[in-house]
């Protein structure tokens, strides 16, 4: 091949390339996202001192039926009174904690822990266990309880649709709100010493 033809060849090549490299592949198909998930995974956190950042990790169910989009009874009927609960839906709760806790005045060490509670009509008992990495709360062995804590649930006048669990502003406490119903967990770092 002469040097002028290469040349060409070269510069229509080079010109094809730049041309397909900016230009929209007619081939490409639209990816939909993935379909919302029902119990979307939510985390709440909380910075409570310098050494002491605190992350519950749940997911939070609705009280509409996915299924047939009726409003569901929750406490005394989906989630019975006095069982175990895995405090939200899909996976049991998590919560992590960086620094030494008081949870309800009971010293929780720092680590990662799952979340429980059984519920009552008005109260509801808080447990810390060992366990991590549960589905549901099939599998809950009493015996890895860390801690327990008796906590008042109250009715509210608002109705939560989402299964809500939040630290307030001021992070002196971890509150649980569904359907009518509020627990508030007193929590501060532990006390040093």
């Amino acid at each position: 091949m002469n040097r002028r033809l290469l040349s060409h060849l070269s510069i229509s090549t080079l010109a094809a390339l730049v041309f397909f490299a900016t230009t929209p592949a007619l081939a490409q198909k639209s990816i939909p996202p993935a379909k919302a998930p029902v119990s979307p995974m939510q985390m709440a956190t909380k910075k409570l001192d310098d050494t002491t950042y605190v992350k519950v990790t749940y997911h939070s169910p609705r009280i509409q039926d996915p299924k047939t989009a009726q409003k569901r009874v929750i406490f005394g009927k989906l989630v019975p009174y006095g069982e175990v609960w895995r405090l939200g839906a899909n996976s049991a709760t998590e919560l992590t904690t960086t620094g030494d806790l008081e949870l309800a005045g009971k010293k929780l060490p720092a680590g990662t822990y799952s979340l429980f509670a059984i519920p009552q009509a008005d109260k509801w008992t808080l447990i810390v266990n060992k366990d991590v990495g549960e589905w549901g709360a099939y599998k809950y062995n009493k015996d890895n309880d860390v801690l327990r804590v008796d906590v008042p649930a109250t009715k509210s006048a608002d109705t939560y649709e989402a299964f809500t669990i939040a630290f307030d502003e001021k992070g002196t406490a971890l509150n649980f709100s569904w359907e009518n119903t509020q627990v508030s967990v007193p929590v501060r770092p532990a006390k040093k010493g």
